[in-house]
């Protein structure tokens, strides 16, 4: 992909100013143009992967996902394109919008589009167009969501048909059970869960932030933009953390073939005001993320983006990643909404949080404990409230970090017997450099863990019970990648394998683990000391002096003393 030269006097970090983001948007959209069907209702992508919902739906999926793309451009070229698509789409080409089809989710997209681009597109179009266009859309109104982020997509139709006139007592309704459905998965301090438990990733920003933001702001209703831009002013404090110096999401979730979807939020704040950000931190995130992608092959040779995260890459697929579901990056592109002359394209670009300080921040809501080391850049993320069988490893491991992807040997895990399974997370709160959680493990046994951190290093404590005497149990570190390193050092209850076994009763088992993108950090042992007090208990001192005691209990977890500076 061709840019335009770095511009350092902007900005300094990245050298991406708006025209980066500009020429990026106009190579991904003259990239798919030579797939599109004749009628150009259809985006077909080449490769032998193809989605659960069939390849008729992967193409709409390819229509709506670069459509979006060209609306945030506001292309008007592309956008006449597409308007021939939308013809010859609703006259028959596209599949219905059912409960719980794929067509729905594609459907926010086209919406969402048609409302940002309204007079340089929908209006434009013959009349008979725009009433098949709005009955295509109506059976959003009333098709059944999975009871997810999928809530919100009738929400977003709902708004763009509002707005038209089309049904709009259905479209009202439609819009008010969204948002209630959502409200039963909001936790605080600007955090949702992805549908009922405990299922925290990146939708939090790119989905359940970003559809009511954006709805309450096209439709110019304060009081649902005071609601909802107040949530996500909240999460965006703690969402600036979750990227790497070199610009890095946090490799957790599912989905993360949408990559650079991830700087949506960030755009959101900016663009609607409501952002604990400034101008050039928010580019900084911005620019950085997709500087980084750009730069490790997201992009093909043919300026197609892969089924990937890197490259293409299998592993970060699910059941309904289709050729066109990276298009969903799209969102990426939100601040180019804003005007050239904003501050958020003219300020300099300020460095993120990983870049200013080291940090070990406590995020209540999913009982997370985020660990930053400026020297390295490095993000690491202590999980101890997040759970989604369906899609592990991106969630039920003990810790993900921007340097390092989840490897099928299961790192970051407890082994008791030979089952790392970690099964019913009950978040025991978190604080200053701590976090604390219980799980089900192998053989029913029951794992309360505790997770001190500071600089790099942490101290990982796990008291098994439950277990049959000599029952083997083995920890597991960081499965390192390219350009970090990993150590993990037995303490109490483990030798040299990290493996040990339980006694008659509750058994107590603790390492010292790091991971560093310091070329010499030193001897791990020198930067902490750890003495086993009795059955649950023990004292951590830490190199400067500082003591942290932990008694872990039928009751939970319990640390007092000095935490993280």
């Amino acid at each position: 992909m061709q840019l335009p030269p770095d511009d350092r006097s902007v900005s300094p970090r990245t050298g991406y100013t708006r025209a980066h983001w500009e020429s990026a948007a106009d190579a991904l959209l003259a990239a798919v143009e030579s797939y599109a069907t004749e009628d150009r209702a259809l985006y077909h992508f080449p490769g032998d992967r193809e989605s659960w919902s069939g390849s008729l739906s992967d193409g709409l999926e390819g229509y709506a996902r670069t459509l979006l793309l060209a609306a945030f451009r506001r292309d008007e070229t592309a956008l006449q394109r597409y308007a021939d698509g939308l013809a010859a789409g609703v006259s028959g080409v596209w599949p219905r919008i059912e409960d719980r089809s794929q067509p729905l989710v594609e459907a926010a997209s086209i919406a969402l589009a048609l409302r940002l681009t309204r007079q340089s597109l929908w209006d434009r179009l013959d009349d008979g167009v725009r009433q098949r266009a709005a009955a295509w859309l109506g059976d959003a109104l009333t098709a059944e969501p999975w009871p997810c982020n999928w809530e919100l997509f009738p929400v977003t139709v709902g708004g763009f048909l509002a707005e038209i006139g089309h049904e709009p007592e259905s479209a009202r309704k439609a819009i008010d059970r969204g948002l209630e459905h959502i409200e039963q998965w909001y936790v605080d301090d600007g955090w949702y869960t992805d549908g009922d438990g405990r299922k925290f990733d990146y939708y939090n920003g790119w989905a359940m932030h970003l559809y009511p933001v954006l709805h309450a702001w096209l439709a110019n209703d304060t009081a649902l933009l005071d609601l909802y831009g107040g949530r996500l002013e909240r999460h965006l404090s703690d969402y600036a953390r979750l990227f790497g110096a070199d610009g890095a999401p946090m490799h957790q979730g599912r989905s993360l073939t949408y990559r650079f979807a991830t700087t949506a939020p960030l755009w959101l704040g900016a663009l609607t005001g409501r952002t604990p950000l400034t101008p050039g931190q928010t580019r900084g995130l911005a620019s950085g993320a997709l500087k980084y992608f750009l730069e490790r092959g997201a992009v093909d040779e043919r300026g197609l983006l892969t089924l990937g995260w890197h490259g293409p890459d299998p592993a970060v697929l699910q059941g309904y990643s289709g050729p066109a579901s990276p298009y969903w990056a799209s969102k990426g592109f939100l601040g180019l909404l804003l005007p050239p002359d904003h501050p958020v394209w003219t300020a300099p670009e300020e460095p993120g949080p990983v870049e200013r300080a080291d940090a070990v921040t406590s995020l209540t809501a999913p009982n997370w404990l985020l660990q930053s080391t400026r020297s390295d850049g490095v993000v690491r993320l202590h999980n101890h409230g997040s759970e989604d069988v369906r899609y592990d490893p991106y969630y039920t491991r003990l810790a993900y970090s921007t340097v390092t992807t989840p490897a099928p040997s299961y790192d970051n895990s407890v082994f008791v017997g030979d089952d790392p399974s970690r099964t019913g997370i009950e978040p025991l709160g978190v604080g200053d450099g701590w976090v604390a959680s219980r799980h089900t493990a192998g053989g029913g046994a029951r794992v309360t863990s505790v997770v001190l951190a500071r600089g790099a290093v942490e101290v990982r404590v796990h008291l098994v019970a439950g277990a049959a005497p000599g029952t083997p149990v083995r920890l597991t570190g960081w499965a390192v990648g390219e350009g970090a390193r990993a150590d993990l050092v037995p303490v109490v209850g483990l030798d040299e394998g990290l493996a040990g076994v339980t006694g008659d009763g509750d058994t107590l088992f603790v390492a010292l683990a790091r991971l560093t993108a310091e070329p010499d950090p030193g001897p791990l042992a020198e930067t902490v000391a750890v003495r086993a007090d009795g059955a649950g208990e023990l004292t951590v001192r830490w190199s400067d002096g500082d003591e942290v005691r932990v008694r872990l209990d039928a009751a939970g977890a319990h640390v007092e003393g000095g935490g993280a500076p």
